[in-house]
């Protein structure tokens, strides 16, 4: 019995080859694939900003007191400032921000180091301390680790907020520290935020006299001159929050 031939034999398969080159179907280009992922697949810009976004904002909770996990940023200047930090540090300089007791400093302060979290940039390292504290650790005896151990740490921190700053006297140890710190950072082009609660200059009236204390009185000529070079000074006005029962 003779064996039963193939469905496709070599000649049908020629002759379907013939009739689709006869109608130009012999050879079909691929069409494009879309295989670009969605933002909320891995591969996508925005879904790995956002990964970065989580996780510096995990830092920030960290670093920030309870009573400013709430904290915002409306101030433009410090948006600015913010939003500079966030996508390029080495240009956003140091700001300073002065106004009496209860204009919202801190509040814009930790708003800020907020905003930058969520904007998920490439790296997020930030210490945030009262000046009070900075100085505690500075003095003799005052770390475990030994005072160079933390002024150095300060000084290379990528993100630095000093709040407070001028609140008590300084002695001459903690000024040439400060000094140190202060210039380093500079030099360095860290971004820096402080506050205080005093102006950069005192105001003078007409009779040349000087109209309350500023910087220079409590932390030394050097560090508050250096300080006025550098530094973009944003003067913080109005109504006490504290009075308004805010934050």
């Amino acid at each position: 019995m003779p064996e039963p031939s193939p469905v496709f034999s070599g000649n049908l398969t020629a002759r379907l080859q013939r009739a689709l080159a006869a109608r130009g179907l012999d050879h079909i280009e691929p069409g494009p694939i879309d295989d670009t992922p969605a933002e909320d697949e891995p591969g996508h810009p925005e879904y790995h900003r956002k990964r970065r976004a989580n996780w510096a904002l995990a830092r920030w909770e960290s670093a920030t007191p309870y009573r400013y996990q709430n904290a915002s940023c409306t101030h433009p200047d410090l948006m600015a400032w913010a939003d500079r930090v966030a996508v390029d540090p080495r240009s956003a300089g140091f700001v300073l921000l002065t106004g009496s007791f209860g204009t919202g400093k801190t509040h814009q302060s930790y708003g800020a180091l907020r905003r930058i979290a969520e904007a998920g940039p490439e790296r997020y390292e930030v210490i945030a301390i009262t000046a009070p504290d900075m100085y505690a650790l500075m003095r003799p005896g005052g770390s475990e680790r030994g005072t160079e151990y933390e002024v150095k740490r300060l000084k290379k921190i990528p993100l630095l907020l000093i709040d407070d700053l001028g609140t008590e006297k300084i002695s001459e140890f903690t000024e040439e520290a400060t000094y140190r710190l202060l210039n380093e950072r500079y030099n360095e082009s860290l971004p820096t935020l402080i506050t205080s609660n005093l102006p950069a200059l005192s105001v003078i009236d007409r009779n040349g006299v000087k109209q309350g204390p500023d910087l220079t009185d409590k932390l030394g000529e050097r560090i508050a001159d250096r300080l006025r070079e550098i530094t973009h000074i944003v003067p913080m006005e109005g109504p006490s929050r504290r009075r308004r029962g805010a934050a």
